[in-house]
């Protein structure tokens, strides 16, 4: 089958679709990601935001590498890379009113990647203004993937084309949950209370990878994810691969998930039980409720 993809939008992409961007990926994988991973000239690293927040040249090569395959085949799509974005933000206003838009994550996980460390993987979703109709996340280490649409279920697909439907955990208390929590993202007058909680739950980690913390929260191995910065690339493809594997997903004050939406603490859960037990523990976070709310709640 030929790497272009095919003209035509439906919804949900076609399989020729989805399947030609999965090759576009893979070779973006190949050709500019896997060469360079234990292999970085510093020069090929610099920093964003922090040293923290680094970007290297994989991340470079292979989003305009996604960008262009998806250009040819969607000429009218919003495209959004993480790169990009960090260039000019005000590409991603115009998401929330596209009819078909692209996010897309070449490195997710790039502090690792430019470290060494084999946790990092590449993200691409599709939306529908703003709502994730489909997401994939490639790991390019083992050529596998978990993509998900809105009419098909999770599923991962691994080497010679084996492959199996995820499914999220069950509901658990508290104590033994598994959670990933972006707490050093938070606003510092919060992440004391946020600390506070580690105690109470049973793993709480971060592994500063979201494409591997969502791949971990589709497949049931953890319990839920918590994120304050809302960069529609680093979620979109795990909102909908959570959701689609029987999780559930939404900001702690009651919104939908948007890849248009700027600001918010968004949780996805394996479960609405599990979700709403860790939301009512992170009540702090939407700040004090209004006194008439106090009020109709003591009566």
């Amino acid at each position: 089958m030929s790497d272009n993809l095919p003209m035509a939008v439906h919804a949900p992409l076609t399989r020729a679709q989805k399947t030609s961007l999965l090759n576009l990926v893979r070779r973006a994988a190949k050709a500019e990601i896997l060469p360079r991973f234990r292999a970085l000239d510093p020069s090929e690293v610099s920093e964003k935001t922090s040293k923290l927040d680094l970007v290297t040249a994989a991340d470079e090569a292979a989003e305009a590498m996604i960008t262009r395959g998806l250009q040819m085949a969607f000429p009218s799509a919003v495209i959004v890379g993480e790169e990009a974005a960090s260039r000019d933000p005000r590409i991603l206003d115009a998401l929330g009113d596209a009819e078909l838009g692209f996010l897309i994550d070449p490195v997710d996980g790039t502090w690792n990647f430019a470290h060494g460390l084999s946790l990092f993987g590449t993200m691409v979703a599709a939306t529908r203004f703003g709502k994730p109709v489909y997401g994939m996340i490639y790991d390019p280490l083992n050529d596998d993937v978990v993509v998900a649409d809105e009419d098909s279920l999770t599923t991962w697909t691994g080497p010679r084309g084996r492959r199996r439907t995820l499914s999220t955990a069950d509901a658990k208390p508290l104590s033994e949950m598994v959670g990933y929590i972006h707490m050093k993202l938070m606003p510092a007058e919060v992440q004391p209370l946020v600390a506070a909680l580690y105690p109470k739950i049973g793993r709480p980690d971060a592994l500063r990878c979201s494409a591997h913390e969502y791949r971990l929260l589709a497949e049931g191995h953890c319990d839920f994810v918590l994120s304050c910065k809302m960069t529609p690339w680093d979620h979109a493809a795990g909102v909908l691969l959570c959701q689609k594997a029987g999780g559930h997903v939404g900001f702690l004050d009651g919104r939908e998930y948007s890849a248009a939406e700027k600001e918010g603490y968004l949780l996805c859960a394996g479960s609405e039980a599990t979700w709403k037990t860790v939301a009512d523990e992170l009540g702090f976070l939407l700040g004090p409720k209004p006194e008439s709310e106090t009020l109709s709640d003591e009566e």
